[in-house]
């Protein structure tokens, strides 16, 4: 039985879901191309956290052993992929149908768990993730009368929902034995590293940028990733996975009245339709999820 925790668990995941909701908004007000936004923001997280992990928690990452080094640093390359995909979607279609469609992630997690491990799905998680991907359609099939652009950035959106259930599936199986600060320390520090490599072959270059971007790109990986992500990790000790699976749709929720509030970027009603239908099958499949499908903690990438 965890011990009682000094703050509200639930007030704390409120604030998690409030800090990663700033990711679309401040990645959409960066200049920088989509790419080099990743790489820095994986970049200054990776170094936040590392001296702590090398000071404190040197002999949690000093036990890893090969395999789980190696699937922890195949868990970051899906992270890296996850991060460049969902950021260039940004700049082809709106933050409404990017956000709610990259939410998709936890379908895709239990789809890849039951092809791989062969877990079970449930009657009830089978119907709301059908639900949840009929959603998805309605919002491409609006985006597709607007303009191959838009409808480009959805399936980009799906494309990092896809990779990031990679991290995340990865993530489940090695962090029921994995201490998180050699985990985090090991899938950071190699998803930090293949986008800069990404980054070095790109067009785009990684200096120099105005002082703006340079904030923007700290307050990625300050408030949405250390801040936010953080958070959701250590809440999970007092409360269950599903619950804090069904609190984090609110991220995107948040993430679309950012964007209207700050960039007048207003959902239309075909949106609107389509998330609803999104939020109504991943509450329903979150709900009929197994244990099995929710027992370890992975810090969600948005």
């Amino acid at each position: 039985m965890p011990d009682k925790p000094a703050i509200n668990p639930h007030l704390a995941i409120l604030a998690g879901v409030i800090a990663v909701s700033f990711s679309s908004l401040f990645v959409r007000l960066s200049a920088a191309p989509p790419l080099i936004t990743a790489t820095y923001r994986l970049l200054f997280t990776f170094l936040m956290i590392a001296p702590f992990t090398l000071i404190r928690h040197r002999k949690e990452l000093l036990a890893l052993n090969h395999r789980e080094i190696m699937l922890a640093t195949l868990s970051g390359l899906f992270l890296a992929l996850h991060f460049a995909t969902w950021f260039t979607s940004l700049s082809y279609t709106t933050i409404a149908s990017s956000v709610v469609i990259v939410t998709l992630q936890p379908v895709f997690v239990v789809i890849g768990s039951w092809l791989f491990f062969r877990e079970r799905i449930s009657r009830r998680s089978a119907v709301g993730g059908l639900l949840a991907l009929s959603g998805s359609i309605v919002i491409g099939a609006g985006d597709f009368r607007l303009g191959m652009e838009a409808f480009y950035g959805d399936l980009l959106a799906l494309l990092a929902a896809v990779l990031v259930s990679g991290y995340m599936i990865i993530g489940r199986k090695i962090r029921s034995h994995v201490a998180l600060s050699a985990y985090t320390f090991v899938v950071y520090g190699s998803s930090a590293g293949t986008l800069l490599l990404l980054s070095l072959f790109s067009s785009g270059s990684l200096a120099p940028y105005p002082a703006r971007e340079w904030l923007l790109f700290l307050a990625l990986a300050l408030i949405c990733t250390v801040g936010g992500h953080t958070i959701f990790n250590w809440v999970i000790r007092y409360v269950p996975a599903s619950t804090v699976a069904v609190c984090i749709l609110g991220e995107s929720l948040g993430a679309i009245a950012w964007g209207a509030v700050f960039l007048k970027e207003y959902p239309g009603w075909r949106q609107i339709l389509g998330g609803g239908v999104i939020f109504s099958g991943l509450y329903l499949f979150t709900r009929g999820s197994s244990p099995a499908t929710t027992r370890a903690p992975v810090p969600p990438a948005s």
